[in-house]
């Protein structure tokens, strides 16, 4: 157990860095959200000197334990301060910083002076993961200190996340809460062990500290995701509508901002602009390209493909829909003049959904309706009589 706690403890710590790495530059930049980015790496630095590994270097390095388990301490007790100061921000009250800033003082102060003063300058060298000073009075203080700025974070993340309708800053202030409440569990366990002296406790506790650190983790990453899945959602609707976008926009290239590139692999990895903007280009394109060909469809292109496609479902509708405009398009490209638009069922709106289930059908059966012809082209080739039909006049 204890080595499956230091495994977890090492991943959980380099998730939180990452994290941190990762949302350091947006974070500093946004006044709303470098409150949460400094609390979670003063938090970050304690878990990380909880870590016995790392608090194994150190010594190694020329501290002791007691020095690192007074720096751990007092930057978990910060940790705390920083995440009620983050909580009471939006309030902009002047009483509830002033009270917590007092608090944090005061918690920190009593921390350094009991350390300081503590008769027992002491500690024991198997245990890396204890108290600065192994005075009541201290483990109550440091204790306290992070149960109530977890408790009252818990209470407010809660209250805060159903008051608001972004979905970003929901979960962010959920996965808080759920480290926060993991966070409790530690500490409440962490006070016990310490008077009683659980065999076997400490590595759990441990572990409990590690997936409290992911949760933190992923409350910092919750923009990233959402950004992440975004950009997945727009490469895919890239990818499918690429061909259906290219052959529309060759027969109506007037509708273009710029003509597609020679395959979607470079459409892809040599974007013109953000994923999402080159969705969003091509939906608006293909759309408008489909507007236009109608002009092109003859009256009974969709019933007859509708007819002819041979499945069924929403399939159906889509093969259809891809058919008939198959036809228009071709019409357009061999010169066949204009006519009354020929409005397609399905596609008044310009639902990407429907775009994109066209572009599943796409390019449709080779044939599937003939086209149009130009003013003096070749009319339609005639129908080869049956075998029981005679030729003659």
């Amino acid at each position: 157990m204890s080595e499956l706690a230091a495994q977890v403890g090492v991943c959980g710590v380099l998730a939180l860095w990452f994290a941190l790495g990762l949302r350091a530059g947006p974070a500093l930049r946004l006044p709303s959200q470098r409150g949460l980015w400094l609390t979670v790496l003063a938090a970050t630095v304690a878990i990380t000197l909880f870590q016995p590994r790392v608090v194994g270097w150190l010594t190694d390095l020329g501290g002791t334990y007691r020095t690192v388990s007074l720096v751990r301490n007092l930057i978990g007790v910060l940790s705390a301060g920083l995440v009620l100061l983050f909580i009471v921000d939006p309030t902009r009250a002047r009483r509830p910083h002033l009270a917590v800033a007092a608090g944090l003082t005061a918690a920190m102060g009593s921390l350094l002076a009991l350390f300081l003063l503590g008769a027992d300058q002491t500690v024991s060298r198997t245990s890396p993961q204890g108290p600065a000073d192994p005075s009541s009075l201290y483990r109550l203080i440091l204790v306290a200190a992070h149960l109530a700025g977890d408790a009252v974070v818990v209470v407010v993340c809660r209250r805060y996340s159903a008051r608001t309708d972004d979905r970003d800053l929901v979960w962010s202030l959920r996965l808080f809460a759920a480290g926060s409440v993991l966070a409790i569990a530690f500490w409440c366990g962490y006070l016990i062990h310490l008077y009683v002296r659980v065999d076997g406790m400490l590595p759990w506790l441990s572990l409990i500290m590690s997936l409290h650190g992911f949760f933190r983790a992923a409350s910092l990453l919750v923009p990233v995701a959402t950004a992440s899945a975004r950009s997945l959602a727009a490469l895919r609707t890239t990818w499918l509508l690429w061909p259906l976008w290219r052959d529309l926009v060759a027969a109506a290239p007037h509708v273009a901002l710029a003509q597609p590139q020679r395959t979607r692999v470079h459409e892809v990895l040599r974007p013109r602009s953000s994923y999402a903007l080159q969705a969003h280009r091509q939906t608006i394109e293909t759309y408008d390209a489909l507007l236009h060909l109608q002009q092109y469809v003859r009256p009974d292109a969709f019933d007859r493909a509708h007819r002819q496609a041979g499945l069924r479902g929403e399939r159906l509708a889509a093969a259809a829909l891809a058919c008939a405009l198959d036809q228009a398009r071709r019409a357009k490209l061999a010169g066949a003049p204009p006519s009354a638009p020929s409005a397609l069922p399905g596609v008044d709106r310009g639902s990407p959904a429907t775009l994109l289930a066209i572009a599943r059908m796409w390019p449709p059966t080779p044939g599937a309706l003939p086209a149009a012809t130009a003013p003096g082209g070749p009319g339609p080739r005639p129908r080869r009589a049956g075998r029981g039909t005679s030729r003659r006049k």
